[in-house]
Formats: structure tokens, sequence, C-alpha cells
């Protein structure tokens, strides 16, 4: 009965488990989000250069992005800011929530 509910679309989907990241897969992540900054020569930025090698998962990881916007946004302008942040949501499919992977507008 449950696989004829699912079929007939009147039972929720069995939920997938969360995927766990490998060494390599949070190495890729990182490398990609410390190029977003890697011309931001300042304190804040040696910071979250630390804070960014000390993450330990793709959540973590995320929610950095938003100081790497502040960097670069005062290190360029926002139009160039949005564009690295919003290149970086390719990198994080898969890991996070479809809903938290929005574009900066």
């Amino acid at each position: 009965m449950g696989l004829l509910a699912r079929f007939l679309g009147v039972a929720p989907e069995p939920r997938q488990k969360p995927r766990v990241p490998r060494l390599k897969d949070l190495m890729t992540i990182r490398q990609h989000l410390l190029f977003t900054i890697e011309d931001c020569m300042s304190v804040p930025a040696h910071r979250l250069r630390r804070q960014i090698e000390l993450a330990r998962t793709p959540q973590e990881l995320w929610l950095l992005r938003n100081d790497a916007f502040q960097l670069i946004s005062q290190r360029h302008d926002q139009r160039t800011a949005a564009q690295r942040i919003d290149a970086l949501i390719k990198i994080f499919e898969g890991w996070l929530d479809p809903k938290q992977l929005a574009r900066i507008r």
C-alpha cells in the first residue's frame, strides 16, 4: 500500500539521507570560495581565509559567502561581488537545500 500511495501521489516521498562530504569535497568547495577573495589583501580577508580553512561542512562554507561578498564589494563593487558569489552556487548544489541557493540581487 505504501508504494501504491506514493505512486498515486498521496504519500510523501521518503526522505533522502543527507550527503556526507569527503575531505576532497570540502577541499574543492574551499578552493572555489578562496578564489573569490584571492585579490583581497586585508586583515579581515586574512581572517576569512582562516575561517574558510577551519569550516567543516558545506553549510559552514556557504554561510561564509556573506563575508566574502563584503570583502569583494569593498575591494571592487557590489556587482563584481554578486557575480563572484553567484558563481559559487554550482559548487554548492547537492550539498544544501535548494531553497538556500539563492542568487544575490
